[in-house]
């Protein structure tokens, strides 16, 4: 019996619990055997992100057509998953039929990353052929990955779904052996640096077929690519159990000979939200928010006369820009304006919540800000210390329509002015993430990075959310810098409205109760018993204060 051809899935309520896998086995087995009695474990640690260097792309958005591209960190990291998390376990057909097991782990925890995790009694699944291990890839990564290699650590004896890796597939084949010697490396030794080596990796490549191609020619032309990756991983002593190709609705094994399992043309991909894995998802709160592409193009510049018209009110508000900034306490000036201006919008977003598609969404957001508007909030947000006072935004009900700006104006650095959305997008990553969507956060930080590499701001937050930390003491300090410029700014208030007042050049009357000043009668008149107001609408005190008379 062939273990490709009887799946079999199960649910459980105990942590997970897969069993073992022998990654040193040396040839697959038609007889599979039952597996080892349950024995808990607890959950792997996300690996940390060293950066590598080379000709990739960094990390997620990649335009591989380049040569040679800026260095970057690869995107590594543990499945995102909410509080209660699903285990996943997958048994090897290579080895033994007894499987690797999959658990995932909060991806931001209150917890240092290193310490260990209490077992969770939530469901369990039991992927037991590659259609489950298919299936599975967008539940572990929060999307559809388009044109990327990802591969999925294991760890442990029994194969616990540890860190994962991501980049897109360079077009150019002659980078394909450097991209999977540092792929391999980054993956193994991030793993090492926490004590937790994978046991073995899993290799996914996710393409579509070009005008006049199947999937079939897909995973031919990138079955060297496979290769490579499994040589890679060899070389380190770290085997590949699996590795799939996606294309086309379909999925092929690069590692199973046996057609009766794993045809040439390919096995069809369930049925989106019909599987074990997706019932277990659901359960569990994990989202699949589409298809990366689809994510990229909600923070994609416009284009056609809606750009060019976008593009004139930058330079018209550039040109205005520049005689503001040199006049005295002209930064201060923008930057106040700025922020007005910015929080004026989020009132304005969070009164008017769209529904329909994102894409029909983020259309009605468009609408929302007029170029001017968006030209002004762009070129302010260009100084550091107004995106960081923008960065309070972040939490509560200003979230929601802060990511929604943020967005809004990524779309709107159109013509030359592309570059200028790396400060919006990373405001857009930064809120995604304290708000515990990483795998939004992660592809709007590397939209960002792809723009410019050197952006620290990017650079720092994609870090922290590849080694797994947790975003509440940046969250704290931003509070406490909003109530330390609330403070400020709460006696300055009176203080300037003292100085701002007019200056009485009249001689002082009677001493008498009741509000100082020369009394008006109601033709100019200054007779002591004249009835009059005190400026704000009341009456004034009669003859010697007495006020019976009011």
């Amino acid at each position: 019996m062939n273990p490709h051809s009887e799946p079999s899935k199960r649910l459980g309520d105990s942590h997970s619990t897969p069993a073992s896998a022998d990654p040193a086995a040396p040839n697959p087995s038609n007889s599979p055997r039952p597996p080892r009695p349950p024995e808990p474990q607890a959950p792997a640690d996300p690996p940390s992100a060293p950066a590598t260097s080379g000709p990739t792309t960094p990390t997620d958005p990649v335009d591989p057509t380049e040569s040679a591209l800026p260095p970057a960190p690869a995107e590594t990291t543990s499945p995102s998953t909410p509080s209660d998390p699903v285990f996943v376990s997958v048994p090897s057909h290579l080895t033994d039929p007894t499987a690797p097991s999959i658990p995932s782990r909060p991806s931001h925890s209150s917890v240092p990353s290193d310490a260990p995790k209490a077992p969770s009694a939530d469901a369990q699944v039991t992927l037991r052929s590659p259609a489950e291990l298919a299936d599975a890839l967008p539940y572990l990564m929060g999307f559809y990955p388009d044109d990327s290699i990802v591969m999925v650590a294991l760890n442990g004896e029994r194969g616990r779904f540890g860190g994962r890796v991501r980049i897109g597939i360079p077009t150019d084949t002659a980078q394909w052996p450097d991209v999977a010697d540092q792929l391999a490396e980054c993956l193994i030794s991030a793993g090492q640096e926490r004590d937790a080596r994978p046991a073995a990796i899993i290799v996914y490549l996710c393409q579509e077929p070009a005008a006049g191609e199947s999937g079939k020619d897909v995973k031919d032309r990138l079955r060297p690519l496979a290769q490579r990756l499994r040589t890679a991983c060899g070389t380190l002593d770290v085997p590949v159990l699996e590795a799939l190709c996606l294309s086309s609705g379909r999925f092929w094994s690069y590692c199973c000979p046996d057609f009766r399992c794993c045809p040439a043309d390919g096995t069809p991909m369930v049925m989106p939200g019909t599987s074990v894995m997706a019932a277990a998802a659901a359960y569990a709160g994990m989202q699949v928010r589409g298809s990366l592409k689809e994510m990229e193009a909600r923070l994609t510049p416009r284009t056609g006369p809606r750009a060019v018209e976008q593009e004139k009110a930058l330079d018209a508000a550039a040109g205005a820009l520049v005689p503001r900034m040199l006049r005295q306490d002209g930064a201060a000036a923008v930057r106040r304006d700025t922020l007005d201006l910015a929080g004026a919008m989020i009132h304005r977003f969070r009164q008017d919540t769209p529904s329909g598609s994102n894409r029909a969404r983020d259309a009605c957001d468009d609408a929302l800000i007029t170029d001017t508007e968006a030209a002004d909030l762009i070129l302010g947000l260009q100084d550091r210390v107004t995106r960081d006072r923008a960065a309070e935004w972040m939490d509560g009900s200003a979230a929601a329509p802060a990511l929604r700006l943020w967005r809004a104006l990524a779309r709107r650095c159109a013509g030359g002015y592309v570059e200028h959305a790396v400060a919006p997008l990373t405001l857009a990553g930064w809120v995604c993430w304290s708000t515990e969507d990483g795998p939004s956060a992660r592809v709007a930080l590397s939209c960002a990075l792809a723009l410019d590499p050197d952006y620290t701001f990017a650079q720092l937050l994609h870090r922290a959310i590849n080694e797994g930390l947790d975003p509440e003491p940046l969250r704290r300090c931003l509070r406490e810098q909003h109530r330390e410029a609330v403070s400020a700014a709460a006696p300055a208030a009176p203080a300037a409205a003292a100085k701002k007042a007019p200056q009485s050049t009249k001689r002082p009357g009677p001493s008498r109760p009741g509000p100082g000043g020369r009394p008006r009668g109601p033709r100019g008149g200054t007779g002591p018993g004249t009835r009059t107001t005190d400026g704000r609408g009341r009456r004034r005190a009669g003859r010697d204060g007495d006020r019976s008379r009011r």
